[in-house]
C-alpha cells in the first residue's frame, strides 16, 4: 500500500510548490508516496467561500468554522474509503521529534489539517483531530509551513523514497544522537584538512571515528539527548574519557 497523506488548507497552491520539488516530488512521480491536497474553502458552502467568523466572548481576530473543515475531512474519508490519522500543527502540541517522524511514518494514511487566522473552532479539533503537534515554541501566521515541514520528515522515511535505509538511519537524531561530521573534495581547502582517517579506506577505523565523533558532537551541542540515547559501555567509556579531558584543560 502506497503511503497516502492529506493536506487541509486554505493554500493549496503554495504547499503544492514545494512537496512537487526534490526529493517528495521525485518520491510521488515514482509512486512512493501520494500527497494529495484539500481546499477547505471548497467545503464553506456559502458564495463568497467564506471559512472563518467572529469569536464568541469577543476578542480581536476570526476563527476557522468548525463545518468546512469537518465536511473537508469527511470527503477525505470518502475519497480514500477510511479515516484518516490527523495531525494538527499547533504550538499548544506536543514537540515533534525525529522519533515522532518514524512513528508517522508507519502509518498509511496521514491528514494534515493547517489552520490560519486566529486558530480554529475547538469542537472540530475535538471531533477529528487524533493529534496536535508543534515545531517549537513559537507561534506562525498559519499551520502550512508546521505541516510542509512534519510531512516532508515523514515522508522521506517511507520505503523507496530515499535511495538506501542508511540515508537517514545515520542522520542527526535518528538513533537519538547528532550526525558525525562529513567532507567532500578536495581533500584540502583553504589550510583545512580532511581527517586522515577518512582517507584510509580502513572501514572499521572510519566507523569507529564517525561514533565517536557523533558522540562528541552531541556532547558539545546537545548534551541533553545523551541522558535517553541507546548508548553501548564503549560509548560510555569514550564519553568519560573525553569529560575527563575537558575537566582537566579547565
Amino acid at each position: 500500500m502506497i503511503p497516502l497523506f492529506e493536506v487541509a488548507t486554505l493554500f493549496v497552491d503554495m504547499c503544492q510548490a514545494v512537496t512537487d520539488e526534490s526529493i517528495i516530488g521525485r518520491a510521488q512521480r515514482a509512486g512512493k508516496i501520494q500527497v494529495r491536497y484539500w481546499n477547505i474553502r471548497d467545503y464553506a458552502g456559502n458564495k463568497h467561500n467564506r471559512v472563518d467568523d467572529c469569536v464568541y466572548g469577543g476578542g480581536r481576530g476570526m476563527l476557522m468554522q468548525a463545518a468546512p473543515i469537518y465536511d473537508c475531512w469527511q470527503a477525505v474519508c470518502e475519497a480514500s474509503g477510511g479515516r484518516p490519522y490527523v495531525v494538527f500543527p499547533s504550538p499548544q502540541g506536543k514537540l515533534f521529534t525525529q522519533q515522532k517522524a518514524v512513528e508517522l511514518s508507519r502509518r498509511p494514511h496521514l491528514m494534515f489539517l493547517c489552520g490560519h487566522y486566529e486558530g480554529v473552532d475547538q469542537r472540530v479539533l475535538d471531533e477529528i483531530v487524533d493529534e496536535e503537534l508543534s515545531l517549537g515554541d513559537f507561534v506562525l501566521t498559519g499551520g502550512e509551513i508546521p505541516a510542509l515541514a512534519m510531512l516532508d520528515a515523514v515522508a522521506r522515511l517511507c520505503p523507496g523514497v530515499l535511495a538506501e535505509e542508511s540515508c537517514f538511519t545515520e542522520e542527526s537524531l535518528y538513533n537519538g544522537l547528532l550526525e558525525y561530521p562529513q567532507y567532500s573534495h578536495p581533500a584540502v581547502w583553504n589550510g583545512r584538512e580532511v581527517p586522515p582517517v577518512l582517507l584510509t579506506g580502513h572501514h572499521a577505523n572510519v566507523a569507529k571515528w564517525r561514533r565517536e565523533q557523533s558522540l562528541l558532537v552531541t556532547l558539545q551541542k546537545r548534551p541533553e539527548l545523551l541522558e535517553t540515547a541507546p548508548l553501548t559501555k564503549e560509548d560510555r567509556e569514550f564519553l568519560e574519557k573525553v569529560k575527563g579531558e575537558l575537566d582537566a584543560g579547565t
